[in-house]
């Protein structure tokens, strides 16, 4: 294969889910909210008759700014509901966005913040790069950690007691891209990626997949960017070589939409499929149009693609002016998964609030019925492809 090693960068990764009707999200919203007050925990930052605290480490500046305001909205619609409803414990909830930057130093800043403010829950984690480091952090503090959208294996692969992912793994976005590219009928296919630990997970689980089964697509290379560059005329002419009639891309929007471009100006005729990281408008923007056109992409599903998410979809509008994005849903419901573990446990208490995570069954969220598996991560990813059609992403195939 053609790894380029270029300088590794930092920032990295997440991804969402799959289904349900509306009123039976509002229905459990309905039933987390209430809880027994007075019974009260002990450990740092928890019981006591304020707010309790959910912090939320996501990008609000740099490369992925637009997809913070999507995650902290989806949070902040669930807490406003939840509070509407009488809060947890007999306490309000109180979110309490970071901004992150999805630069690993500023993640780590964000998570001391949140530790020194009282947080009782963290809700956030986007970029996996950015998330990793503050994952002993929180879990130090014994503060649960529900990520709704960083998945990348590494964030597993640390086995600490009070990390969660209520997103699909880089191993589950993976076996998706392998799935479609075998149903879709490709020969060989290249697969990039940007070297954060998000989009190398998912490059590397995939290329080593290829050529693996019979019938199935076969390898052509792999082959690694620098973000942040505007030329990618090497890495194009490099891939070009080995003859691909797929190219798999599985890092961020903005380069994703960049190299789409490169590609076709260099005369690529064959197809693209991108990783959740490169879901949002703005690479129909950056590819240009017609060049986006025909675009697949292994993601959860976003609210536009979650049957019976109508009405939340219009809740979320009338409260912020503006469509929800990728990881809203995941958002609201890591707000969702949160409050019911505290009112499970009955306390703040970190230890006592994983024991209620690791306890729950069958919670109904967008992702379907919620119950951790031994290592803290779903046990079905909820992958679909999407498509870019008329300019938007939409639903392509469930993949069931």
């Amino acid at each position: 294969m053609t790894r380029h090693t270029t300088p590794t960068p930092t920032s990295a990764s997440r991804t969402p889910s799959r289904l349900l009707a509306l009123t039976s999200i509002l229905t459990a919203v309905a039933a987390a909210t209430t809880g027994c007050s007075g019974l009260l925990g002990s450990s740092k930052g928890s019981d006591s008759k304020g707010p309790i605290i959910l912090g939320m480490d996501i990008p609000l500046s740099g490369s992925s700014a637009d997809i913070g305001p999507y995650m902290r909205n989806g949070a902040q619609l669930a807490v406003d509901e939840i509070n509407a409803s009488g809060g947890v414990l007999g306490r309000k909830l109180q979110l309490q966005p970071e901004d992150d930057a999805c630069d690993p130093k500023t993640a780590v800043a964000a998570a001391d913040k949140l530790v020194a403010a009282g947080a009782s829950v963290s809700v956030g984690g986007y970029c996996s790069g950015a998330t990793l480091p503050t994952l002993p952090i929180f879990d130090k503090a014994k503060i649960p950690m529900i990520i709704p959208a960083a998945n990348s294996n590494q964030l597993v692969a640390q086995h600490l007691k009070h990390v969660f992912l209520i997103n699909g793994t880089g191993k589950q976005q993976a076996a998706a891209a392998i799935a479609w590219l075998t149903k879709d009928g490709a020969q060989k296919v290249a697969v990039m990626d940007d070297n954060t630990s998000y989009s190398k997970d998912i490059a590397d689980l995939t290329y080593a997949q290829l050529g693996t089964a019979a019938g199935g697509p076969a390898k052509a290379t792999e082959e690694a960017i620098n973000p942040g560059e505007s030329d990618y005329s090497p890495n194009v002419t490099s891939v070009l070589k080995s003859n691909p009639d797929y190219i798999y891309w599985t890092g961020y929007y903005q380069e994703g939409g960049l190299l789409i471009r490169q590609f076709r100006q260099a005369g690529y005729k064959g197809k693209f499929l991108v990783a959740d990281g490169a879901v949002d408008p703005k690479l129909v923007q950056i590819a240009g149009a017609a060049n986006a056109e025909g675009v697949y992409a292994t993601m959860t599903q976003t609210p536009q693609t979650t049957p019976g998410a109508e009405s939340w979809i219009a809740s979320y509008k009338q409260k912020f002016g503006a469509e929800p994005g990728p990881y809203s849903t995941q958002s609201y419901d890591a707000v969702r998964v949160a409050a019911e573990a505290i009112k499970d446990a009955g306390s703040t208490d970190g230890g006592k609030v994983t024991a209620a995570l690791e306890g729950l069954n069958g919670f109904k969220t967008f992702a379907g019925p919620l119950k951790f598996t031994s290592d803290h991560t779903l046990s079905n990813g909820g992958f679909v492809i999407l498509v870019v059609k008329n300019g938007d992403f939409v639903l392509r195939d469930s993949l069931n």
